[in-house]
């Protein structure tokens, strides 16, 4: 009779086991990566045909932290390999996220702070060996890619070098629908502290980085940490060598004094990925408008997000309204998409949906030539630019 009991109670255990590890990663991604209910976003033949004929480019998502198949169209989240086509996507940056304090704000948070990303890997099932290490965690999300790559190269082409990104070129004017991807990091905490570990990432695909992401780390400070720290000599270490290997610099949530000190390193070229512009959505997540000239006149790109805190208003209309600003500031040459899909933010439309954009530029009267440039162009010139031959 005990032993009845012992194998129904573990039993039991094991269907509600199997159930949170099923639903809860679902349910967290819902609450996390919503679209706003909305009609059909209008798109004019113009705008359409337009759209078409674009190098279309994003520097920033961060499905690859959630449990989906991203060659599959799913009904959660922002991206997935069938709506990138749909939004005609030539390219996209996959980052990957490996640790995010509890009550993560743009104001202050502290790096001591528990960690969500542990209790969502484990929920998701990940190897035992993501659990407690954020260098495995992000090799684990590099892995995931390069398996959908390997299975699917006529969806998804890994990106590396500049031939890479040629070659997509080429088969995309061919014809061809292939999305190219980027690898990179959320935070330079991944590197755990351990210069070698850039080069684990390195040979594992990773070409771009951000330096920090919600909290001061080995590096330096956070926007978004305990004050307004600079480089560390390990950070500058770090900036060095990723400028040797023709790395991509993200500085989307560097504290302004990580900006400055990137900005005087010798050979550094940043971006930043993610952001708005202050002028028009004063918030803390976005750098003043000075800083954001300093870091295009080193050659720099600065990548529109689609989110409220970064543009004040997430619909097309209101994130066409900081790019023509963006473009005003900066010129058009240093202006791009940086979505945040997929970065627990939520949106107005998915990137399925991209061609809105098109059209709410184009209302602004802004020029073909110059909506090419950012929806894709100024991106493409920049990596091939920088990207290791």
């Amino acid at each position: 009779m005990a032993h009845k009991w012992i194998w129904g109670l573990a039993g039991g255990l094991a269907l509600a086991a199997g159930g949170f590890f099923t639903l809860a990663p679902g349910i967290a991604e819902n609450g996390q990566n919503a679209v706003t209910p909305h009609a059909p976003w209008p798109v004019s033949p113009e705008a359409a045909a337009l759209h078409d004929r674009l190098f279309i480019g994003d520097w920033h998502s961060d499905a690859l932290l959630w449990d989906r198949d991203l060659l599959t169209r799913s009904s959660r989240g922002h991206v997935d390999l069938p709506r990138l086509r749909a939004g005609h996507v030539a390219l996209q940056v996959f980052t990957t996220v490996t640790k995010s304090p509890a009550g993560q704000n743009y104001d202050q948070n502290s790096a001591s702070t528990r960690d969500n990303i542990t209790a969502l890997v484990i929920a998701e099932a990940r190897p035992p060996r993501t659990w407690f290490s954020l260098m495995n965690r992000g090799l684990d999300q590099a892995a995931r890619l390069n398996a959908m790559a390997a299975k699917a190269p006529d969806q998804l082409q890994l990106i590396r070098t500049r031939a890479d990104l040629d070659a997509l070129v080429a088969a995309r004017e061919a014809g061809a629908e292939t999305v190219g991807g980027i690898l990179g990091a959320e935070g330079g905490h991944v590197l755990e502290g351990q210069i070698e570990n850039l080069g684990r990432l390195y040979d594992a695909g990773f070409r771009l980085m951000g330096l920090t992401h919600f909290f001061d780390n080995e590096l330096g400070g956070s926007l978004h940490g305990e004050g307004n720290a600079g480089l560390t000599p390990f950070g500058r270490e770090v900036v060095a060598e990723m400028v040797a290997r023709h790395m991509v610099i993200d500085l989307a949530h560097a504290s302004p004094q990580m900006a400055r000190d990137v900005l005087a390193m010798p050979g550094t070229r940043p971006i930043v990925s993610h952001t708005g512009i202050h002028g028009v959505c004063p918030t803390k997540r976005n750098f003043p408008d000075e800083l954001m000239q300093a870091i295009v006149a080193k050659g720099g790109v600065i990548g529109i997000g689609f989110w409220d805190e970064a543009v004040c208003d997430p619909t097309p209309a209101g994130i066409a309204k900081s790019i023509t600003a963006a473009v005003a500031l900066l010129g058009e040459d240093h202006v791009s998409l940086g979505s945040d899909f997929d970065g627990a933010v939520t949106t107005d439309l998915d990137s399925s949906e991209l061609a809105a954009i098109t059209q709410a530029l184009l209302d602004t009267g802004m020029s073909e030539t110059v909506i090419a440039k950012v929806m894709g162009g100024n991106m493409l010139r920049y990596l091939r630019e920088t990207l290791p031959g």
